[in-house]
Formats: structure tokens, C-alpha cells, sequence
């Protein structure tokens, strides 16, 4: 049975403290109201082992789940530390009931729900708490979560294209290799064997890859090596500015990809700032919200001067231009939004347009992909097929002579 730690005051006002058996975190309370404590904060006691196997990680589909649920329950018309505290005692998560828990704590020490939400920053990203934030100084806390859900659904679909368009290809390459592995390792050195009985010569194919396969055999090491040096440079790269720039400059630059991942982030740009400015938040403190939400380094430090350019009165769709990043028909969307004075309408048309153009260019980098990598293992399979088979036919003409 789980325990629960818990502090509080007794019926002559000292402080208590202890832990308390109970099915859960209510029972627990119900318990300890009987025995006369009040002012009671209850926490679920948790073993290390429990914590190493249940971990505080929170996805974002349960994050997206959350949004929706306490949305729901303030239409209805809950307060919300009781749809706080229904979603902890409902949870079937243990990461989520404790942070439901933490959170319905903070609400009952006069702790607002946006400065709960500070002690989860991974799981509640800054755009995030600061829509919260400004959704509780409108009164509109149940609409703009509504909308976060609906925000995190639509970033959560977009990466689940992108899995399954690769999913694929993956497989084949994979597959591919393993075929090739099993028979360069396995079937080719049989052959060699044979070979070598009847004195004979393996034909050029088999011996380049009999010579292949016999160089990795014996210098592994020093390619496994060179990968994990590759590797560790790129690690130790990342965690330097210039490096992460470089990367991401690469990765926009390379054809097709480039342009698939340069509409990903003003699709994802243009949705956070709709989803805060139509909260109330101001256009600067939008722009840097949403800027940081990109993770791209060069889209960060592209974007950084924009604030600066709107305060100067030079408005948003010159200064996005001026930077090259974003689309010609983003920023004339957007001028349209700045000249009627529909900034946070225009903002959602211009992420829903570029949602589609992003679904069109995750097809056409499949489209691109798959072939690629078809054709690259078709080649080397092929070389692999023309090894074994010029290799049994060098193995039939020895017994016919």
C-alpha cells in the first residue's frame, strides 16, 4: 500500500508530521482529518526504486491530455484546484499524480496556477507558462488552454508524419544491411574455403568483398573508433554556440530537407505567437517566446534584432523579411494582419497555410527519400548477389573441368 508523507497541526496548534498507509492520496487525507489534524499537506512517499522506474519525465501527449481535461472541467464550471486535484486522484500515471498533487498544494497556499506551473519547466514549456499567465489576467483560462491542446495536438501530429515518412526507408536500410551482413560474414567464406581445396581463384567480385569483409575483420576497432570520434565531436560541437549554428545552418541549407525544416519552424513560430498574442500577450514578449520555442539556432539569432525593429515602430512583417528566413508569403500574410489590425487572425492563417505546405513537403522529401535509399541498397545487395553467383558459377565450371 502506498504511504504518504504528510505535515500539518494538531487540535492544540503544534506541528505534525509523519507518513500514513492508504489506497490513495484522498483516503490518506479522509484518514488523517480523523484523527483530528488540519492544514494538512499530503505527499505521496515514494521509494528510489519506485522513483528510478516511474521517473518525473512527462510526455507531451500527457501534457496535451492535461490542457484538454482542466479546460473541460472550467467550462463546466469547476473551480480549478478541484480539477486540479480530480485529475491527480484519477491519474493512473505516478509522474503526473505527484505533479497534480505539488500543484493543487501551491493553489492552496494562494500560489496562482501559471506559478505552479514554474517548477515543471520541461514539461510546461516558457510559451506555454506565459500563456497561462496572460489567460489568468483576461479571465479566459479555459479558452487558451483549449487552444494549447489544440497546438500540441497539431505539433505532436506533424512529428508523427515525419516518423512514419522515414519509417520506412529506415526499415529497408536496415534490412539491407543485416542480408549483406549475414552473407559477407556466414556464406562468402565458405566459398573461400571451397576455393582454396580445389586451388582455384574467386572471381573479381568475390574477392573485392571477400577483401572487404576481411578488412573489417581486422581493423573493426580502429572504425569503430573513428565512428565514436565522429560522433563525439559532433556531441561536443552542440554544446558550443557555434556549433549548434553551424549544424542547423547545414541542415537548412541541404536541398529539400532545408526547405522542409525552414517551414516546420515558421509554421511552429507563427502558431505560438497566434496562440499568444490572441491571449493577450503583448507583441515583444510574444516575439521571444516564440523565437526561443524554435531551438534553431540561426532562426534565434536572426530573430533577435526583430523585437528591437517593432519597437522602432517598423512593425513585424518588414523586420521577419529582413531576415531571410521567413517566406515571402508569410510576411505578406502578416503585413496583411499588421494594415487591418487582425495580427493574431492572420498569425493562425499563416501557421494553418504553412501546416499544409509542411505536409506537402514531408511527402516530397518521402517521395525523394525512399527511392534514394531503395536504389543505394538495390546496389549494394546487387554486388553482394553478383559475388555469390559468380562464385557458384566459378564453383560449377572447376567441376565440370
Amino acid at each position: 500500500m502506498p504511504k504518504f508523507a504528510y505535515v500539518g497541526v494538531d487540535l492544540a496548534g503544534q506541528r505534525v508530521k509523519g507518513t500514513q498507509k492508504a489506497p490513495s492520496r484522498g483516503d490518506a487525507e479522509v484518514a488523517l482529518y480523523e484523527q483530528d489534524f488540519r492544514d494538512l499537506r499530503v505527499t505521496e512517499k515514494k521509494s528510489v526504486l519506485q522513483y528510478e522506474i516511474s521517473g518525473p519525465r512527462i510526455k507531451k501527449e500527457e501534457v496535451m491530455h492535461l490542457s484538454r481535461q482542466i479546460a473541460a472541467f472550467l467550462r463546466a464550471g469547476l473551480p480549478i484546484l478541484d480539477a486540479v486535484h480530480s485529475i491527480g486522484a484519477e491519474s493512473e500515471n505516478s509522474s503526473i499524480r505527484r505533479m497534480m498533487h505539488d500543484i493543487e498544494d501551491g493553489l492552496r497556499t494562494g500560489e496562482r496556477f501559471s506559478d505552479t506551473l514554474e517548477r515543471y519547466p520541461k514539461a510546461f514549456p516558457e510559451f506555454y507558462r506565459g500563456i497561462v499567465r496572460s489567460a489568468e489576467l483576461t479571465g479566459e483560462l479555459d479558452t487558451v488552454l483549449s487552444r494549447l491542446a489544440i497546438y500540441m495536438e497539431r505539433d505532436l501530429e506533424a512529428r508523427r508524419k515525419i516518423k512514419s515518412a522515414l519509417m520506412y526507408p529506415m526499415a529497408v536500410a536496415a534490412m539491407s544491411v543485416v542480408t549483406v551482413l549475414v552473407l559477407a560474414i556466414y556464406v562468402l567464406p565458405k566459398f573461400e574455403d571451397f576455393f582454396a581445396e580445389l586451388d582455384a581463384e574467386l572471381p573479381l567480385p568475390t574477392r573485392m568483398l571477400l577483401g572487404f569483409t576481411d578488412f573489417l575483420s581486422a581493423w573493426w576497432w580502429a572504425v569503430a573508433g573513428g565512428i565514436a570520434l565522429v560522433v563525439l565531436f559532433f556531441v561536443l560541437s552542440q554544446r558550443f554556440e557555434r556549433g549548434r549554428y553551424a549544424w542547423h545552418a547545414v541542415l537548412l541549407k541541404t536541398p529539400v530537407l532545408g526547405e522542409t525544416i525552414q517551414y516546420a519552424l515558421v509554421e511552429r513560430f507563427c502558431r505560438v505567437m497566434a496562440s499568444m498574442v490572441s491571449a493577450g500577450v503583448n507583441l515583444p514578449e510574444a516575439i521571444r517566446v516564440a523565437t526561443e520555442s524554435l531551438r534553431n539556432r540561426v532562426f534565434i539569432k536572426r530573430l533577435n534584432g526583430v523585437t528591437e525593429q517593432l519597437l522602432e515602430g517598423q512593425g513585424l512583417a518588414g523586420p521577419l523579411a529582413r531576415t531571410r528566413l521567413f517566406p515571402g508569403t508569410a510576411t505578406s500574410m502578416l503585413r496583411v494582419g499588421e494594415e487591418t489590425g487582425s495580427m493574431d487572425t492572420q498569425l493562425e492563417v499563416t501557421a494553418e497555410y504553412y501546416e499544409d505546405e509542411l505536409d506537402y513537403k514531408i511527402n516530397k522529401l518521402t517521395a525523394l527519400f525512399e527511392p534514394i535509399v531503395i536504389i543505394v541498397m538495390g546496389l549494394i545487395v546487387g554486388f553482394v548477389a553478383v559475388a555469390l553467383v559468380s562464385a557458384m558459377y566459378g564453383i560449377f565450371q572447376q567441376v565440370e573441368v
